[in-house]
Order: C-alpha cells, then structure tokens, then sequence
C-alpha cells in the first residue's frame, strides 16, 4: 500500500516502538503473526498514525487496546484513526490486551478467519 500522506516525523517512533513492544505485542508477533502465512509489518506508519500490524495483502490493520483506549482522550482518537483506515480501505480488527491474555487462540483464528478470502494473493507466504 502506498501512503496518501507520510509523516516522516513518525519514522524514529516507529523503530522505537518496534524495538519495545508491549508483552501483548511481543506475544502476538512471536506466536502467531511472525510465521503468519502472509508477510505482516509491525508499527506501520499509515498516514499521520502507526498501526501495531499492518497486513498488506489483507488491507488489514491490527491493534492491540492497553488501558489508554479507555480513557475519552484514547477512545476519540482511535475512532479518528479507525476512520482514516477506513477511508483508506483499511479493515480494523481491535484486540484488549486482556483478549491477548485471556483467548489468545480466539485472537489468532479470528484474524485467520479476516484474512482467509486473500489466500493466494501475491503477498502470501506459502
């Protein structure tokens, strides 16, 4: 996906945050998306916001919700986010840290289950 709009600026944070992901972020790329049968990115610069996980081929971004997401400042600013993705044909599926630590196996199939009608597009893995 090419990028209507980048911001630079957002480049160092995104290595940042790629190198101290959270336990729920380090669970998910290492037990399940890392050997994802589609290429993922993590903390992908998607317009003036980073994704957690981008799937290209799935037009599909993942985030992950910690405590923050909660809060009415978090809350108005994933919607404008969610917004943007969608306006960008971008599918978001929002996972609570407590999903990642509690149904960790229902997280995986459902992003399997998003991501099954792409099977065998160019970016696949297999």
């Amino acid at each position: 996906m090419k990028n209507t709009w980048y911001s630079k600026n957002l480049k160092p944070y995104a290595q940042q945050l790629r190198k101290d992901m959270t336990k729920e972020e380090r669970k998910l790329w290492y037990d399940f998306l890392k050997t994802f049968p589609f290429i993922v990115k993590r903390q992908k610069i998607i317009g003036g916001y980073i994704a957690d996980f981008y799937i290209p081929s799935c037009k599909t971004v993942i985030e992950l919700d910690g405590s923050q997401h909660y809060t009415d400042e978090g809350k108005e600013y994933d919607l404008e986010r969610n917004n943007y993705m969608i306006s960008a044909g971008i599918t978001v599926l929002r996972y609570s840290n407590a999903d990642i630590n509690q149904n960790f196996s229902g997280v995986c199939e459902d992003i399997r289950q998003k991501c099954l009608p792409h099977m065998g597009k160019s970016q696949n893995r297999s």
